[in-house]
């Protein structure tokens, strides 16, 4: 029991110190121009569970959502890989990109956290293309689980955007620039135990913000296992 205690207190002196990667390793910018809270000053509310659904991974293997979002902490992202529109895809996927690249330096992130991209596409997301645009966009080779996936058809994918209330759209014009589909854009952080703890949108997207929060549950673990 002593032992047990004294490797929860090491675990949690680490990551309230610095065992993790900190927010200063991350810039400020103007659209999110604020100091971001310290981990563990605050706390996440479950929001709900996180939905199940069947997919395909980028190696085409079939795999259920349900272990994507149970064993880790997870940041989860719906994108497509057609969009261009500046404040969407590419930037969720830029701010999973930083995260990743900073657990590649961080054995606990590597360890506790997973990111997770599901394209919403799955008509021109194939699983080939989900490969081929995993190795453009993922700049570490080390680093925490980024997994890639997509659905075998719309008719499977719909009830996991409704559960997760993600709306997209067709846009109007099929060759608009910012790419033939229009949504919101909605990020999402889950707990080990597979519940929705945050939702993050365009305004609220800020790595800093989700590495803190990501810092906070595992504070909230080292709590709950010392009882």
């Amino acid at each position: 029991m002593l032992r047990k205690f004294f490797v929860t207190f090491i675990f949690f002196a680490a990551i309230a110190t610095t065992g993790l990667a900190s927010a200063a390793d991350l810039s400020r910018d103007s659209d999110h121009d604020y100091d971001p809270p310290v981990p563990g000053s605050y706390t996440l509310p479950v929001v709900k569970a996180a939905a199940d659904g069947a997919l395909l991974d980028s190696s085409n293997k079939a795999v259920r959502l349900r272990d994507l979002t149970h064993g880790r902490i997870t940041v989860l992202s719906f994108i497509y890989t057609r969009c261009a529109a500046p404040k969407a895809c590419p930037y969720a996927t830029g701010v999973l990109g930083q995260l990743h690249d900073l657990s590649a330096k961080d054995a606990t992130l590597t360890k506790n956290m997973r990111l997770v991209s599901i394209s919403f596409d799955p008509e021109y997301d194939t699983p080939q293309r989900l490969a081929a645009y995993s190795e453009n966009v993922r700049e570490e080779k080390s680093g925490c689980e980024w997994r890639f996936v997509t659905a075998k058809s719309r008719a499977e994918l719909e009830p996991i955007l409704a559960a997760y209330d993600q709306a997209v759209d067709k846009r109007a014009n099929t060759s608009d620039p910012q790419g033939p589909l229009y949504h919101t854009l909605r990020v999402f952080l889950i707990d080990r135990q597979g519940r929705i703890r945050n939702i993050y949108s365009s305004g609220t997207l800020d790595p800093r913000l989700v590495l803190a929060d990501v810092k906070t549950l595992l504070l909230e673990e080292a709590r709950f296992s010392k009882q």
